[in-house]
């Protein structure tokens, strides 16, 4: 990298910062730190949403799959979260916000104790907590990586830099650093993806290569499905990325329920949907052609996208690009600390330590900024500790995506009408029942055990959970309730009339 690629990496870190800095003075308190107090406009809620679903990992784990294996990629990963998206703005997006304008909620997980139970939420809360911070760890590993291919520079001091940036603004500025900073990136890495894109173009004479491309790579680099990604974990991922990216990913959630009502959490979630169809094959597009531009990488495929961005962008591109994937990294790790802090302040802590509940709201501001703080600096710690070879990979898809399922099910579903009879018993079986398949099924995976393919260790979790939820909370025992029933149908529209009293 030349000294104006570091420039303009410098430059992104400042402005960062500053918007931290300046949304710091918007926090009055603890509603404003985790739901920008319902007044942000629904397209930067809709923006705010796309940016927060993706990172670098997309230029480490899934490049190096798009160049191994072509256009599947984009098929089970990017064609599901947008239709799922698009599914999830008739049936979610607007639920979230009335939980916060109807509710008083701050924390997608306050609503459980009242739809199920405590031990029901606090389940979730754990299980969740802990995938999160793992999660965070593999997104730290991946732009550690980037860093290290372009610039040479450590792993260990990649995520050191990165991960101090982040929480200098999330500690400081809470759900409107998150969003705005979201904003200024989605900018930056729509000038570093069209660079990189055009660059592409250039080297093959024209936009034409999208189509000719295909015609020199190998023939299964054009299916929709191949290798490891058959029809199975196609059809498990488009369900447990429906319920992931409608807020089953919690900090998803969190920017329906910042939008000022449910109609305008719609529209984000519309705007969202169509973003994730159309910007990831603008991001693709250079990946599938990588390996007839630097061929022969299938080894270290992983480093493929930084190659070719060092053959192909001038001075001060460059610097453009990885900024670009900074800011995919810090969008959701900043979202996601955030959320996290929200659950342990607003439905963690409460039952470990009573008098969380008494403290006054600068208090309450003060104890969310710490518990942010705390999950960057652990995320942060894991990831400097991983041994950093297929670790992001392994942790998205083994991890996260078979444990999604499980953790996002009685959380999604409980906000529908069809499943109002479903109580605390048939949720806690599925959170449970889903999380021991998984566990049983890694430890079988590590034991090289055959039939432990990647479809397996992603469907059979996600199908022992939802039929644990259904046959138990609709069959077996269901546990109809005048309260969860009120709760649920306030959640339907955004009248006032159905306004349920808050439990205190």
């Amino acid at each position: 990298m030349d000294t104006l690629d570091w420039v303009v990496v410098g430059g992104y870190f400042f402005v960062m910062v500053a918007i931290g800095y300046w949304s710091r003075g918007r926090i009055k308190n603890i509603a404003d730190f985790f739901t920008a107090g319902g007044k942000m406009p629904w397209w930067l809620s809709g923006i705010s949403h796309h940016m927060s679903g993706y990172s670098a990992v997309m230029f480490v784990a899934f490049a190096a799959e798009a160049y191994r294996l072509g256009l599947t990629v984009y098929i089970w990963w990017a064609l599901t979260i947008g239709v799922g998206v698009g599914i999830g703005a008739f049936l979610w997006a607007g639920t979230w916000n009335r939980l916060r304008s109807k509710h008083g909620v701050k924390s997608p997980l306050e609503y459980l104790a009242r739809r199920y139970n405590v031990p029901t939420q606090q389940i979730m809360a754990w299980a969740g907590a802990a995938l999160k911070v793992v999660d965070i760890a593999a997104k730290w590993v991946a732009v550690s990586l980037l860093l290290q291919g372009f610039a040479g520079v450590p792993i260990w001091l990649g995520i050191t830099i990165v991960g101090a940036v982040t929480m200098v603004y999330s500690v400081l500025g809470g759900l409107w650093a998150d969003a705005l900073t979201d904003f200024g990136q989605f900018i930056i890495q729509g000038a570093a993806g069209i660079a990189m894109f055009v660059a592409v173009a250039a080297h093959f004479g024209g936009i034409d290569f999208m189509w000719t491309i295909w015609d020199d790579l190998p023939e299964s680099h054009s299916e929709p499905l191949s290798g490891n990604y058959t029809l199975i974990f196609f059809m498990a991922l488009f369900l447990i990325k429906t319920l992931e990216y409608n807020g089953g990913m919690w900090n998803l959630a969190q920017r329906y329920m910042a939008a000022p009502s449910g109609a305008a959490a719609k529209r984000s979630a519309l705007l969202s949907s169509a973003l994730w169809l159309v910007w990831p094959l603008v991001l693709f597009f250079p990946m599938w052609a990588a390996p007839l531009i630097v061929p022969g990488m299938e080894a270290n495929a992983e480093q493929a996208y930084v190659e070719m961005g060092k053959l192909m962008l001038p001075a001060g591109m460059i610097g453009l690009v990885l900024a670009g994937f900074f800011s995919h990294t810090m969008a959701m790790v900043s979202s996601d600390a955030n959320v996290i802090s929200a659950v342990i302040t607003r439905d963690m802590l409460p039952r470990l330590w009573k008098g969380v509940r008494r403290l006054s709201e600068p208090a309450q501001l003060q104890l969310a900024r710490i518990t942010t703080f705390a999950f960057i600096g652990l995320s942060m710690t894991i990831a400097l500790t991983a041994d950093t070879k297929g670790f992001v990979l392994k942790v998205v898809i083994a991890l996260v995506a078979a444990t999604m399922g499980p953790i996002a099910i009685p959380l999604m579903l409980g906000m529908l009408p069809w499943f109002k009879k479903v109580g605390p018993t048939a949720a806690t079986s599925s959170v449970i029942g889903g999380l021991g398949t998984w566990a049983v099924l890694y430890v079988l995976q590590q034991n090289k055990v055959e039939f432990v393919t990647q479809a397996v260790i992603v469907s059979w979790p996600l199908l022992v959970s939802l039929v644990l939820y259904l046959l138990i909370g609709l069959v077996i025992k269901p546990e109809p309730s005048e309260e969860r029933s009120a709760l649920v149908d306030s959640l339907q529209s955004d009248a006032d009339d159905e306004k349920v009293p808050t439990r205190a």
